[in-house]
């Protein structure tokens, strides 16, 4: 076990690197930081001498290492508007992002794991089939459609929760958070629906699917033929196999939920990190932008070796097949 999560942990790395080389070529790419910094007033002489101060006509590949070494330190860079290092910026407008997909995260598994059981436990009812045409429907509605379609209803006609912002906030140990005030509450309702029926329609067929084909192998109809309670076969040797694709699909779309967040957040302004990346596209923020890059790569690669090393536990056969 301790070798494979070593192995996980130096892929880890790689595919960190290479996000930081994507970080670095883009910051190359997207003009010029001097003419950012300084603006047209300043002379080409005193540019040339500034660019020298800042390293920036080196070579590339020497840069490139002073941006490795930098980011490993935490060093992103500064925000050309906010005029701030990048990660401040992007760590003050974390907690509204983090809370958004930690409400939509607890919706989903409250929502799926029981309707995708029941359907796949009891296929041919009416509710199974309300659920899988309701499910197939979900899948092509776009995610600000949803979004308009909310603030519409409950907004604009019933007038029953706010349509943009975050509401009220408090600072807990320097974590600003809506999640302790009723006005926060409130605020938070509307895009986590939204962000929720995105993927509400892939994992209620997800584990629809998945329950049903372990359903039908021969160790659950042993399990039958030695006289178990069903809701011991159906919750213990059945979901236990459910699990193991499940987890694969979640670790990815988990990390996904962090960029659809820039969608949602854009329609009801909910001031995360995706609102901020919008603004910084806006305003050509290119460290800020890098910045950005390279923290959500990070997230993805940080979630993604936890649910490598997740499936290696829950299924050691996983290990097994990766020292060959």
């Amino acid at each position: 076990m301790f070798a494979f999560i070593i192995r996980r942990a130096i892929q880890a790395i790689m595919v960190m690197i290479i996000i930081s080389l994507i970080g670095f070529l883009v910051q190359q790419s997207l003009g010029d930081p001097i003419r950012d910094m300084v603006g047209i007033s300043v002379s080409l002489e005193e540019r040339d001498i500034l660019r020298t101060k800042m390293g920036l006509n080196d070579p590339q590949l020497v840069q490139f290492f002073r941006f490795i070494k930098n980011a490993a330190q935490g060093d992103l860079g500064i925000s050309y508007f906010h005029n701030k290092p990048a990660l401040d910026v992007i760590f003050k407008k974390a907690p509204a992002t983090i809370e958004l997909v930690f409400i939509t995260l607890v919706l989903i598994l409250l929502i799926t794991f029981p309707i995708g059981i029941h359907t796949a436990i009891y296929p041919d009812t009416k509710f199974a089939k309300y659920v899988l045409g309701f499910s197939t429907i979900g899948v092509a509605i776009p995610v600000f459609l949803t979004a308009i379609a909310l603030i519409y209803v409950f907004s604009v006609e019933l007038q029953w929760l706010p349509s943009y912002g975050r509401g009220k906030t408090v600072n807990l140990w320097g974590w600003e958070t809506g999640l302790l005030t009723w006005d926060g509450l409130k605020h938070l309702v509307l895009p986590s629906i939204s962000l929720t029926s995105l993927f509400l329609p892939l994992y209620i067929r997800l584990i629809r699917s998945e329950m049903m084909e372990v359903l039908e192998t021969e160790y659950i109809k042993f399990a039958w033929a030695k006289g178990l309670k069903k809701h011991r076969v159906w919750l213990i040797h059945a979901l236990k196999n459910t699990l193991l694709p499940i987890i694969t699909v979640f670790g990815v779309e988990f990390g996904m939920l962090f960029a659809f967040t820039i969608l949602t957040e854009k329609v009801f302004q909910w001031q995360g990190m995706g609102f901020m990346f919008l603004e910084a596209v806006e305003r050509a923020d290119t460290a800020l932008l890098v910045a950005y890059l390279v923290v959500v790569g990070m997230m993805f690669v940080v979630i993604n070796t936890i649910v490598d090393i997740t499936y290696g536990v829950i299924n050691p056969t996983v290990r097994i097949a990766g020292t060959k």
